[in-house]
């Protein structure tokens, strides 16, 4: 999709400098009209990069607003050169440059403010195919790096829950291969883990990826550049980074946790239900054991010291909810309960996993 782009602008271009330099329109003189051209072609790319990352609120608003300056501008000029012939022939100029003032500044405000105010227009009432410009304003969603390289958007995304273009911004790409050159070999696997989740999500037929070229030079951290992108472009950070999520959502910026999404997704368990774990290790206090369930999540069991390397039986008790995750807090009661060595909930993780 860039590269059509390119292709296009680069046509473009090179039409206007082939019309100035053959049609000559300055006499004696061809390659000061290609010049020209090409300078003119550069400021209208330049202003079509701006006009496609407004929404339709936007250039509604400047368009009417620039419609509205150019009525009024139209009827000034008209009242200056009723007045024509009361002014003399050395001033005729004068008037030409004054009414073409008047109306460039009259469409600017207009333009100006009609795109600043656009916002508060309601599309909704429009019906059809205007009102769908609310409901796919977010559908840009922006990879931070330390999502890609945790790797689970790659699940996500094939889910199909994550509905619309995934955009990996040139300076993610940057930090992703300064991480993958790194000289810690800890790092630079982590880099080269999250290169690999690019490559995968590029070959899948559901997912469309976007490499976008924007860069803000004068914001030098790169979770700032992803919060300007993200306003910019009007789009959704995705993440699981907790301090760039709350930076994001304090600069009014819409953020994906993807570890919001997995503490969400977690097997809800209430107090007193019965669940079937293996006792992998001593807990913190006295005769407690400490089990894992499928999704890490820790169970510290009461009465269970005994019981490491075997599989309970244990009647939960409670479960507390921490910004790390969760946490379920049981008992193992013999009397009440059998051991058996059916395959357990639980499983046993490395530290690694952990």
């Amino acid at each position: 999709m860039q590269f059509d782009v390119l292709i296009i602008r680069v046509v473009f271009a090179l039409a206007l400098v082939v019309a100035g330099y053959f049609l000559g329109p300055i006499r004696d003189s061809k390659i000061l009209p290609a010049i020209i051209g090409l300078g003119v072609a550069g400021a209208i790319i330049f202003f079509e990069t701006r006009v496609r990352r407004a929404s339709l609120k936007t250039l509604i608003g400047a368009g009417i607003g620039s419609i509205a300056g150019i009525i009024g501008a139209f009827f000034i000029a008209i009242l200056i050169v009723t007045q024509r012939n009361f002014l003399e022939t050395r001033v005729a100029g004068l008037t030409f440059f004054l009414t073409l003032t008047i109306m460039l500044f009259m469409a600017y405000v207009g333009l100006m403010v009609g795109a600043a105010k656009g916002e508060y227009i309601d599309l909704t009432a429009l019906g059809g195919v205007l009102s769908g410009e609310r409901s796919t304003k977010w559908q840009n969603l922006i990879l931070d790096t330390s999502v890609i390289i945790d790797g689970r958007i790659s699940d996500i995304s094939e889910t199909g829950f994550m509905a619309g273009t995934l955009i990996i911004p040139q300076f993610v790409l940057r930090e992703l291969q300064q991480v993958a050159d790194s000289a810690d070999s800890t790092k630079r696997n982590r880099g080269r883990r999250g290169l690999d989740i690019l490559q995968k999500l590029q070959k899948k037929s559901n997912v469309e990826i976007e490499i976008s070229e924007l860069d803000f030079p004068s914001v030098r951290e790169v979770d700032l550049k992803l919060i300007e992108l993200a306003k910019q472009i009007n789009a959704k950070i995705v993440t699981n980074d907790f301090n760039l999520n709350k930076v994001a959502r304090l600069r009014d910026v819409k953020v994906l946790n993807i570890n919001e999404l997995a503490n969400a997704l977690k097997p809800v368990v209430l107090p007193g239900e019965l669940m079937k774990v293996i006792v992998l290790k001593e807990g913190k206090e006295y005769n407690q054991g400490v089990a894992y369930l499928d999704d890490g999540t820790m169970v510290v069991i009461d009465n269970a010291r005994r019981m490491i390397g075997k599989t309970v039986e244990v009647s939960v008790t409670s479960v507390l909810q921490t910004t790390a995750g969760k946490m379920i807090f049981g008992r193992y009661d013999p009397e009440l309960q059998t051991i058996r060595n059916e395959e357990p909930r639980g499983r046993q993780i490395s530290a690694a996993d952990r």
